[in-house]
């Protein structure tokens, strides 16, 4: 509990009951609050004007001929002992007490604050019996003060029984250490009314949160003393209720009895009232913080008449602001915690969007370093055909040719070279539509021994030169296979992927298979019975399996030292999957390494079923 609390009138006077008998050892004892350096910041003690001792004397002062230790020294040493440590000390001290000396058994006990530090301690003495001495005698024979008269005890305040007596301070003390080290708000609340109507015996203790932007309270801790209907839960309208109102506003306690007026206006009532549920009384005390009402504590007695005393009221007013604190604490660290939470997923989010832009970053990077070296590469293969055309072409108009024929024949070189520079003008032309989306396809059956058969003529001329083995393995049916894509993008993708085979084949071969999936699947709004999936397989160089991720990225080659003797822009591969997927298929690549094949597999979506037979047939082209 912080230094600068105030801690006046902040200890309710005990519990005393002293008899003519002389029974009066509760008034020996006494209760203050002291800071670390001794400072009285509350004081009681019944016989303090039986000894001419005033409170409003003690408060704010240190330790001195009033009422305090001889040694003031080392006591407050042993102050700061018990705040360093946190824990309490029992000792036996030789008190002052103006113009008289005693013995005092001292139990001082750390305060400890909602920041977990002890900045205060609460001081609990009993006067040993006899042990008061004038101080003028204290060189000569001791003689015994004589114990309080009755006239003296007599004209002490007495008070009722029932009221908080000494030992609640204790309790008190306690149940507001036990609401102030947690910071979690059921438990709070649940720990108020537990301890506050354990104390006080009243027959049931309930709380309220209170939000000023909610019409309503809740109930959300009870505690109940015998068989009474539970009130968890319920809700009361504040602007329905004039006493919920009442205790808001003045944040003073609001005290009800069960007098005749308040009776009636009970039957009066709606259920939905505090005022409607009083039996014999009624206590409603606000808490607060700052002076801004943050709850409500309501007390009722159901079984017997009772009258709040003025000390009692102290007393729940007291607890009630501990409450109001802890809640308030409570509300902040939650605020707090949630800024936090939201701090941490800001600073998340931000460095996942850092991360993300650096990833775009690199990936920007490297697509410009891509597109640098396919430009380099472009302009390479652009070149290389464009000069064949160009010599050929010199050849024959500088007459260069011996004869009809040999003219013809470098015409034909021309001519075909001017055929791959097109090829390579398209595949820039359709790479630059697919990146800007503005590739449409239109699909229409296509016959597949046809595609097949132009794949062959066209790609005869490159096997036979490399002389390479060609098979066409078909799925065995008795008529045609009808496929549903674009015949023209069709042949692009087969002439992509087997001149790929072939370019990357040195020996061996090129196997062509296909083969039918019956699965129904939707393209285009149409639905169909299934898939043809063309294998494409060869023996050549393949590619080791940590550089296949490489191979449909646009620009990109897979080792650009290693394939640059092929030749080739890096387009083909990007194209033929954009195109197939364009046309409902997928495209996969297979490979165990390098040395040992390739195999690129695409799908196209079959157009009708056809009727299949057992035997399978194979083609085998001698080129």
């Amino acid at each position: 509990m912080p230094a600068s609390t105030n801690y006046q009138n902040s200890f309710p006077v005990p519990e005393a009951t002293p008899k003519a008998q002389g029974n009066d050892s509760n008034l020996t004892e006494f209760v203050m609050a002291q800071d670390s350096q001794g400072r009285c910041l509350s004081f009681f003690w019944q016989l303090a004007e039986v000894y001419r001792v005033q409170s409003a004397q003690l408060i704010g002062q240190l330790p001195g001929r009033i009422f305090g230790p001889v040694d003031t020294k080392a006591y407050v040493t042993r102050i700061r002992q018990v705040l360093e440590s946190q824990t309490a000390q029992k000792f036996r001290c030789k008190f002052r007490c103006g113009d008289f000396r005693m013995q005092a058994d001292l139990t001082i006990n750390p305060v400890i604050g909602v920041d977990r530090i002890a900045h205060t301690v609460l001081v609990m003495g009993k006067i040993r019996p006899n042990s008061a001495q004038p101080e003028t005698e204290l060189t000569s024979n001791w003689v015994h003060l004589a114990k309080p008269t009755e006239s003296a005890i007599a004209n002490l305040e007495r008070f009722p029984a029932g009221e908080i007596g000494a030992d609640h301070h204790k309790l008190l003390t306690q149940i507001a250490w036990n609401i102030r080290r947690t910071l979690d708000l059921p438990t709070i609340w649940q720990q108020t009314v537990e301890g506050l109507g354990g104390l006080l015996g009243v027959s049931r203790c309930v709380v309220f949160p209170y939000e000023p932007t909610k019409p309503t309270v809740k109930v959300v801790a009870e505690y109940c003393r015998g068989a009474f209907c539970p009130m968890n839960g319920l809700e009361f309208s504040v602007a329905d209720d004039a006493d919920l109102q009442a205790a808001l506003t003045t944040l003073n306690p609001v005290n009800l009895r069960d007098d005749p007026r308040a009776l009636a206006q009970k039957v009066a009532q709606q259920p939905a009232t505090l005022r409607g549920l009083i039996q014999y009384s009624m206590l409603i005390v606000t808490t607060s913080y700052q002076d801004q009402p943050n709850g409500l504590i309501v007390l009722y007695q159901d079984d017997q008449p009772r009258r709040w005393t003025e000390v009692e009221l102290e007393f729940v007013q007291e607890l009630a602001d501990q409450v109001g604190t802890a809640i308030a604490h409570a509300n902040l660290i939650s605020a707090s915690q949630s800024l936090a939470t939201e701090v941490q997923e800001a600073n998340s989010n931000l460095r996942h969007k850092h991360r993300e832009l650096e990833e775009a970053r690199e990936q920007a990077e490297e697509a410009s370093r891509l597109k640098s070296e396919f430009l380099a590469n472009t302009s390479h293969e652009l070149r290389t055909p464009l000069n064949g055309m160009i010599g050929f072409l010199k050849l024959v108009l500088d007459g260069m040719a011996d004869d009809p024929e040999e003219q013809i024949e470098f015409i034909g070189e021309a001519y075909r070279s001017a055929l791959h520079l097109l090829n390579i003008i398209n595949d820039i032309l359709d790479i630059a539509k697919i990146e800007a989306g503005k590739l449409q396809i239109e699909l229409s059956p296509v016959k597949l021994a046809e595609l097949l058969n132009d794949v062959a003529d066209f790609i005869s001329n490159q096997v036979r030169q490399k002389n390479l083995s060609f098979e066409i393995q078909k799925t065995p049916t008795d008529d045609e296979i009808i496929l549903y894509g674009n015949y023209q993008r069709l042949l692009q993708v087969m002439l992509n992927l087997v001149g790929n085979a072939i370019k990357f084949t040195h020996e061996g071969g090129v196997t062509i298979s296909v083969e039918i999936i019956k699965k129904k699947v939707i393209v285009q709004g149409i639905e169909l019975p299934g898939y043809v999936k063309i294998r494409v397989a060869d023996t050549g160089i393949g590619v080791s399996l940590d550089k296949q991720d490489k191979l449909f990225q646009s620009f990109s080659q897979v080792d650009g030292s290693r394939t640059r003797q092929y030749g080739g822009t890096g387009l083909g591969l990007a194209i033929s999957q954009k195109l197939v997927e364009a046309m409902g298929g997928v495209v996969n690549f297979y490979s165990m390494g390098e040395g040992l094949g390739s195999t690129v597999t695409f799908t196209v979506p079959l157009y009708q079923e056809p009727v299949m037979i057992t035997a399978q047939t194979t083609d085998v082209f001698d080129l």
